[in-house]
């Protein structure tokens, strides 16, 4: 019988042959990738940035974002570049006067430039709706995180105390309660909208928590011994952020709407405070016979919510993967 197997006389076992050299036709020889840890991406924040700068519209309703945020801090911070002069310096000779040269939204009824007061009320409007947002969201971020990460009961708990607040009828709540305390003034009104205001974003912080919980890269993280808390701010918070983040821009314009909405109805902020909300109060019985009373801060008030609104909108669509 005849031996065919071949190899070195020593009976050693014969050696690897090496992969043959790429010659230019067809795919090169595959070569080993180094894994990576899901989430750890490097470059994934910048290519994140270079997407969303790539967006048009992004651009335009953040320039705007931002330009409302100069104005609404302009009477503090850059005096004299938006405002028309002091907003309770009033001539009752021109009350109701419409626009003239120099005072481009006429008077109200007191004789107090109108620009003026529009200019130094976006502050107000805008503080209540940025002071409510951020405060409901720290405390959506501490519970939604602790109900997410925690066991039945505790997260049994929250969930009930959420329910419980999103059981009451928003705008009948915040009635009552403002009607209750003795002043109302901006941290006053910032705060009871933050009361009604957090449980909706509670429950996405949770849903969001619990998606990622059960993660490749939380599960690794936990079993080299890492604790709870590290785990929440080290690869839990930078892994939900973005959808929470977007959730609170859409919500800083429904809160200008909710303050400017109970300012009318003689709940929210009160005199000497300027709003929007304010201007539109007193300028209801006037409409027919001076409109622009009513026009110039309604559009403020309109625009200000589209923009906020959009520019959430606009966040969202380019984080969303499947638009991408």
């Amino acid at each position: 019988m005849t031996d065919t197997t071949t190899g070195p006389p020593d009976g050693t076992a014969p050696p690897t042959p090496s992969p043959p050299a790429h010659t230019g036709v067809g795919n090169p020889p595959s070569r080993a990738v180094p894994a990576q840890i899901p989430g750890t991406q490097e470059g994934s924040g910048g290519n994140t940035w270079r997407k969303l700068r790539r967006r048009p519209l992004l651009v335009l309703t953040g320039s705007c974002v931002l330009l409302l945020l100069v104005v609404a801090a302009g009477p503090g911070l850059f005096a004299g570049w938006f405002g028309n002069g002091d907003p309770r310096v009033c001539d009752i000779g021109r009350s109701a006067e419409g626009p003239t040269a120099g005072h481009p939204f006429g008077f109200d009824i007191q004789g107090c430039d109108l620009y003026a007061n529009v200019i130094h009320g976006a502050g107000t409007s805008l503080g209540v709706g940025l002071m409510a947002t951020v405060c409901s969201l720290v405390v959506a971020l501490v519970l939604g995180c602790l109900a997410g990460m925690s066991g039945r009961l505790v997260d049994g708990v929250i969930a009930r105390i959420t329910d419980v607040f999103l059981g009451f009828p928003f705008l009948l709540g915040a009635i009552v309660v403002l009607n209750s305390v003795p002043s109302r003034n901006v941290v006053t009104v910032a705060l009871v909208l933050v009361l009604f205001g957090w449980p909706a974003m509670t429950r996405v912080v949770r849903a969001s928590v619990r998606s990622v919980r059960e993660a490749d890269y939380v599960v690794m993280a936990r079993s080299l011994g890492a604790g709870e808390l590290h785990i929440v701010v080290r690869h839990v918070l930078p892994n939900i952020l973005a959808p929470v983040l977007v959730l609170a821009t859409i919500a800083v314009g429904g809160v200008v709407v909710a303050e400017a909405g109970l300012t009318f109805l003689g709940v929210g902020v009160e005199s000497p405070a300027i709003s929007w909300g304010l201007q539109l109060a007193s300028a209801q019985n006037s409409f027919q016979t001076h409109p622009h009373l009513l026009i110039f801060p309604g559009l403020f008030l309109s625009f200000t919510v589209f923009v906020l609104i959009a520019f959430g909108d606009t966040v969202r669509d380019a984080l969303d993967p499947r638009t991408r």
